[in-house]
């Protein structure tokens, strides 16, 4: 859908706080209006989790989720999602502490500079994020990072939206094409029964398509960017040395988090106390008193409280679907009409299942660890390739983190960047179709 059509519709989206809490009432609404059923599981010891046993499907007794136990479910999504929410505050503190220097205002003045052309900036961002998320699933991360981000958008003459676009946008199609990212295609090809880099070579291909695909659409949006700051760029100082070695501090957890990330299966809770450190090393290295230093941190991740708390609440969704017991019912009804289908088609079709399943099961993870058991041996029977199975998952889920209204980090990071949902939607919708087309694509060829 182009995006002048988008922009015509006029969608009013309400308050990110009051989507979310939308989602948990039509969630606990499901629970009475779907019958509840399970899958079987076994527990895989490699992973620490069970894992569904295809064909095992079976209705049981209904328990839907009163009014009662729906408000109680909030409180109980953000305990849940706890470690995200830990990481989000403590990040979003070291990078309020170290904005509080200066430094942040002069290095993008001066990497703008550098760069001198608006396209040039874009272009690298937007790597730079997508490798990120190609390495690590970045996602969570990025919102303490907005602000930074708004302002050199700011600077290169855009606002906003193509601050999200460079950053979190580019960051979901590096985590959903990318062969080796262990939150997505790792874990969907281990439930697929593939080798790990399986057809490595042909999805960077795709990846590398897909990144030029967003960065082309991204250069060609800026200028419609509307969202923009009623302020004048102002000239500022040079970045010092001391601001660089102020921002690798605060760069390092990230790549000792990736180093983390694929040798020793680390989590969230590793993240938050990297940044724990780096944030305290910023006020160290700044010249601050301890007092301040640790005021900066707090009232940094005073700032970040309300974007935490969206992650929690879109995590009371899942809660809710959990308790009604309706979560494998709604994986049940959307894969079983595939076996009806022609093998072509059907495989065409996993793309839009693995997007409505993947509303409810936001994580990339949960997702694959939920739905591959069951594509896999269903590609099987269609005689589609367990690649081309995957190559779905990637395209249906990952892809969709920049669109989907139970995403609290999206949520958060909309704020953060003060630009509504509608407005957003109505620039990364079209984007992610033509992306979408690249994992199309690859289907067809891996099929």
């Amino acid at each position: 859908m182009p995006s002048s059509t988008l922009a015509a519709m006029k969608i009013r989206f309400p308050h990110p706080f009051l989507l979310l809490l939308g989602g948990v009432v039509v969630a606990a609404m499901l629970t009475w209006i779907l019958p509840a059923g399970v899958y079987d599981r076994v527990p895989d010891a490699a992973l620490g989790r069970d894992v569904v046993v295809p064909g095992s499907y079976h209705t049981i007794r209904a328990t839907p989720v009163g009014p009662l136990a729906a408000v109680i479910a909030v409180p109980r999504g953000i305990i849940a999602g706890a470690d995200v929410v830990v990481t989000i505050l403590f990040c979003g503190g070291a990078f309020a502490l170290l904005d509080s220097t200066g430094a942040m205002t002069r290095l993008v003045s001066s990497l703008a500079d550098r760069l001198r052309s608006p396209n040039r900036t874009i272009i690298v961002i937007s790597v730079f994020f997508a490798t990120m998320g190609a390495l690590e699933n970045m996602h969570e991360e990025i919102i303490a990072m907005i602000p930074v981000l708004v302002l050199l958008s700011h600077r290169i003459g855009f606002g906003a939206v193509t601050a999200l676009a460079m950053s979190v946008g580019a960051a979901v199609v590096g985590s959903a094409f990318s062969p080796s990212n262990p939150f997505a295609a790792g874990l969907a090809m281990k439930f697929a029964e593939l080798p790990q880099l399986s057809q490595g070579g042909l999805r960077l291909v795709l990846m590398c398509v897909a990144l030029a695909v967003w960065i082309a659409f991204t250069i060609w949006q800026a200028p419609r960017d509307d969202v923009r700051s009623d302020t004048t760029v102002q000239a500022v100082a040079p970045a010092t040395r001391r601001d660089v070695v102020l921002l690798l501090l605060l760069v390092a957890p990230i790549l000792i988090y990736v180093w983390g990330v694929l040798s020793r299966d680390w989590g969230f809770n590793e993240l938050s106390a990297l940044f724990l450190v780096g944030g305290l090393l910023v006020g160290v290295v700044s010249g601050l008193t301890p007092t301040d230093s640790a005021t900066g941190f707090l009232r940094g991740m005073d700032s970040m409280l309300s974007a935490a708390l969206f992650v929690g609440i879109a995590r009371s969704i899942s809660v809710v679907l959990t308790d009604g017991q309706i979560i494998d019912t709604i994986v049940y009804a959307l894969a079983a009409p595939l076996s009806q289908l022609p093998s072509t088609l059907a495989a065409v079709m996993m793309v839009p299942i693995h997007t409505l399943i993947h509303i409810p099961v936001i994580s990339n993870s949960g997702h694959a660890v939920l739905t591959m058991p069951i594509m896999a041996p269903t590609a099987d029977l269609l005689s589609i390739s367990r690649d081309a199975a995957v190559m779905a998952y990637q395209t249906g889920a990952p892809l969709t983190d920049m669109l989907l209204p139970t995403n609290g980090a999206l949520l958060a990071m909309l704020l953060k960047g003060n630009v509504s949902f509608g407005r957003w939607l109505r620039f990364a919708l079209p984007g992610a179709l033509l992306v979408s087309l690249v994992g199309f694509a690859g289907i067809l060829i891996m099929r």
